[in-house]
């Protein structure tokens, strides 16, 4: 991982410099491996975020803080209970170890003033927040460890905190450069110098390891003996940069990202290695490179737990269609023999004179067919002539009939199908829990999810996403089907111009015109935004239907979201991210919700 020991070094840095001092205001905990303090000095507000996920866990300010439960969890109480109002005192790391001591200055339940702790340990899957008292004895954790856990180190109340067990690595705090070559000279000869630095060097992770190999190797792949003299002073003289960097704490936080602008990694170092497969920008601050690097990341992952128990009712829904219409279908195929039942019937009523009861088929002559074919009518010998022509009309009866309500069926089965391919869209969508309760509420309207008992408070309708055009035009884009039908058939003007993506599910999109004529700027931003907001944002030309609002009707019954239009055009656009977001209406002032 690159949150690497010598990267924590910096961030101890960064919060040292702006925070110690700064007195905790509030303090949330969005989820079961998150916390985040409010900080408050002097002259600014801080957000200080401690996750101990086993994909991302990390410490540093933030920007984008989760919003949070109804109802605290135990340990975010009992950390209200003893910090609110304490001021940070100041930050520790043990060697380049990935651990954080954050200390407070508190005062006790009688007024006395007690020195407590938060330590954050950044391990993967192991990574923990651990709060510690005055005498070093653990008053709680995020994650309690018990002996069925773990046999070397517990963690639970009551029990001195000890560091994690240390590993047989050279710290380059107190390691010279000489050391860590003479080191790496002494390990198996086939091992590449990158995980050979990794192995001896404490506090580094993979990404600056292969950036000493790059650079001592010329960009050329080394193994620890294949190496000649002046790779290893090379090598020597890396080291001792890297040495200096992390005792000067003097990196700079660089992002790393692929062409497409997808987060690969970050470093306190220039990344190199990479060549042209890669883009190295440079960021403010190391608490924002991480923002930008996790955010996004993050964000998904929260809702898609959040979301799996209608995520699991949606695809079962979808199976359940699915399975059905291909039923119908072979049935409705079946059916179209239902002429030959017909024609079966009028011959034999024509040639009942012919018949005789007993017979298991007669041979008839098709005057339907111009050329008179014979066909063979397969009759039962316990009915009449004239009973068998009966049970053919019968049967020729039930199948039109049933082709009728089949292809009636089919129908309706098909635009449930595409109804729920539209909650489908709108839960990738979806960006907070408020978003999720709402399509929750759709979809036990709908009868897909049970409702919960006893009095459940509705959640309040959220507002639609709003944007500005480059030259003025308030543009207004439904988070959810419930919102899109509150949008189209409410709050827009009959003039207003509503877009949707061609045969794509995805947001209703409406451009408020306030009696002007839209400018042509104003449709292809208000189509990219309908795009960016639909299951085609990754494509390129994605085709957009826009008409006046006043062309829009919803069919009784219909699904939420579903309408139908005329009078439409329609424009070809490329989906923007950066210009969406450009695009987005700043708020006057934001509140949060949540605990």
């Amino acid at each position: 991982m690159a949150l690497d020991g010598a990267f924590l070094r910096h961030l101890k840095k960064e919060i040292e410099t702006c925070a110690v001092g700064g007195k905790v205001e509030k303090i949330y905990q969005p989820n079961r491996e998150e916390m985040v303090l409010a900080l408050r000095t002097r002259t600014e507000h801080y957000k200080l975020l401690l996750s101990a996920r086993a994909n991302s866990a990390r410490i540093h300010f933030t920007r984008y803080v989760p919003e949070n439960p109804k109802v605290p969890p135990m340990l975010c109480m009992l950390l209200r209970k003893r910090l609110s109002g304490a001021r940070l005192a100041g930050v520790r790391q043990p060697g380049l170890e990935r651990v954080l001591f954050l200390d407070f200055d508190a005062v006790n339940e009688l007024g006395d003033p007690v020195r407590l702790t938060l330590v954050m340990e950044i391990m993967g899957r192991y990574s923990n927040i651990i709060f510690v008292g005055g005498e070093g004895e653990i008053i709680d954790a995020l994650k309690r460890v018990d002996a069925e856990m773990s046999s070397e180190r517990l963690v639970l109340p009551g029990l001195k905190y000890r560091l994690p067990p240390p590993q047989d690595k050279l710290c380059l705090l107190e390691a010279s450069a000489d050391e860590a070559v003479a080191r790496i000279r002494a390990l198996p000869g086939d091992m590449e110098l990158s995980k050979a630095l990794l192995c001896t060097l404490q506090g580094v992770s993979p990404i600056v390891c292969r950036e000493i190999q790059h650079l001592t190797g010329r960009g050329n792949d080394l193994t620890v003996h294949a190496m000649t003299g002046e790779q290893y002073e090379r090598l020597r003289f890396f080291i001792n940069r890297l040495r200096e960097t992390v005792l000067a704490v003097g990196g700079q936080p660089y992002l790393v990202t692929s062409p497409a602008k997808k987060p690969m990694d970050f470093s306190f170092l220039f990344i190199e290695q990479y060549g042209l497969t890669a883009l190295v920008s440079k960021k403010e601050s190391f608490s924002e490179l991480l923002d930008a690097f996790y955010q996004e990341r993050d964000r998904m992952e929260r809702m898609r737990v959040r979301s799996q128990d209608l995520l699991r009712v949606l695809t079962n829904a979808s199976e359940r269609l699915s399975r059905k219409i291909n039923l119908q279908r072979a049935e409705l195929k079946q059916c179209a023999e239902r002429e030959t039942l017909r024609v079966s019937g009028e011959l034999l009523n024509a040639n009942l004179y012919r018949l005789q009861k007993g017979q298991e088929f007669a041979e008839l002559e098709n005057f339907y067919d111009e050329s008179l074919p014979l066909l063979r009518i397969r009759l039962d010998p316990a009915l009449t002539p004239a009973q068998n022509a009966q049970r053919y009309y019968k049967r020729y009866h039930k199948a039109r009939k049933a082709e009728e309500m089949l292809t009636q069926q089919i129908e309706q089965a098909q635009q449930e199908l595409s109804y729920i391919d539209t909650v489908f869209e709108e839960l990738s969508r979806a960006e907070t829990e408020h978003d999720l309760a709402e399509i929750r509420m759709e979809l036990t309207e709908q009868g897909y999810v049970r409702a919960a008992r006893g009095k459940q408070k509705p959640p309040a309708a959220s507002q639609p996403l709003a944007y500005v055009s480059s030259d003025g035009f308030r543009i207004l884009v439904g988070r959810n089907n419930r919102q899109n039908d509150r949008l189209t058939m409410k709050q827009a003007g009959n003039r207003d111009l509503w877009f949707h993506t061609k045969n794509i599910p995805g947001s209703h999109t409406i451009l408020l015109t306030q009696g002007r004529e839209p400018t042509q700027t104003a449709l292809e931003q208000a189509a990219m935004l309908a795009a960016f907001h639909s299951r085609g944002r990754a494509s390129s030309r994605v085709p957009v239907d826009y008409t006046e609002v006043r062309h829009v009707s919803k069919p009784q019954g219909a699904k939420p979201g579903m309408v139908i239009y005329v009078n439409q055009k329609t424009l070809y656009v490329t989906p923007d991210q950066s210009l969406a977001e450009r695009l987005a209406e700043k708020p006057e002032s934001g509140s949060g919700r949540g605990n």
